[in-house]
């Protein structure tokens, strides 16, 4: 079981569930160090001042916010603690919403809170009362001297709670759209075949059916370079250009998607529109290097 990085109790009225807080998740990013070509040995940094170009031991180093290019407001470290929320062990309920009014871009990183051996039975009254009524609950909690906004949901007999970011902090959609988006409206026919290709395509989420390739074949690479195989470069393959068809491109996806997806039966016809849409790729020509 990973280790508690928090402990403490959920309140709501007036009763209160000691747990512990562990993480969710687990990175399984694969990770290099910088070494020397010429040595194998590793780079380090080291934090140097810009006017001398000298390291800065850490005792003279202070927290400066840049007001200005150039120009900056030193605070001292002993006013940001002042300014730190006081250590509290107690994630307070505030509200209880249903899930689908929070939108996925709110929510950050995901734990689970497990109930201290005393406290089961209130723990689980918790979690069957918010199953059965569908709610999620909103509350906030004090981690590393700062205070987050939490959501916690049931999620399998677990409380998983999921911080939260402020509503300042997220974008509105309509700040990253072009400005000529409206003008782009999509015909009738076209939204019917791609709610035809979206229909085709629907089924039940399964996440062991997404794995990552590229980490297994990064790994892969190590290994066989560790045991001392030679690497050949695969050949490359140029991306189709950019469909200018929007049409020709539906009828296509759809003519896949009605054959399963698996891209086998190429011999079957396919409309106009679609086989004047396919276009075969490119290949570069091969490469061969020696790692």
């Amino acid at each position: 079981m990973p280790s508690a990085i928090w402990s403490g109790t959920v309140g709501f009225g007036l009763v209160s569930v000691p747990v512990k807080l562990v993480s969710a998740t687990r990175s399984k990013d694969v990770r290099f160090n910088q070494l020397d070509q010429s040595t194998g040995a590793r780079i380090r940094y080291r934090k140097v001042s810009e006017a001398t170009g000298e390291e800065v031991p850490n005792e003279q180093i202070v927290k400066g916010y840049e007001i200005a290019p150039g120009q900056y407001v030193v605070v001292d470290e002993d006013e940001v603690k002042a300014l730190a929320p006081k250590a509290s062990r107690t994630i307070e309920i505030e509200d209880f919403v249903d899930l689908e009014q929070i939108d996925p871009l709110y929510f950050e990183q995901p734990y689970y809170l497990t109930p201290e051996p005393q406290a089961i039975k209130p723990y689980k009254l918790l979690v069957e009362s918010m199953t059965e009524l569908k709610k999620v609950a909103i509350g906030r909690i004090i981690m590393r001297s700062k205070e987050r906004l939490v959501a916690i949901r049931p999620v399998d007999g677990v409380l998983c709670v999921e911080t939260m970011r402020y509503a300042d902090e997220v974008l509105p959609p309509s700040s990253v759209l072009p400005e000529d988006i409206e003008e782009a409206e999509p015909t009738a026919r076209e939204l019917e075949m791609a709610e035809q290709l979206i229909d085709a395509l629907t089924g039940d989420f399964d996440p062991e059916k997404y794995e990552d390739t590229y980490r297994e074949q990064l790994l892969e690479l190590i290994e066989k370079k560790a045991a001392g195989e030679e690497i050949v470069a695969e050949p490359t393959v140029e991306e189709p250009g950019k469909v200018v068809d929007l049409m020709a491109a539906l009828e296509a996806s759809l003519a896949r998607a009605g054959r399963g997806g698996d891209g086998e039966s190429e011999d079957e016809e396919l409309p106009p529109a679609a086989e004047k849409a396919r276009k075969p790729a490119k290949k570069r020509g091969r490469a061969r290097k020696s790692a």
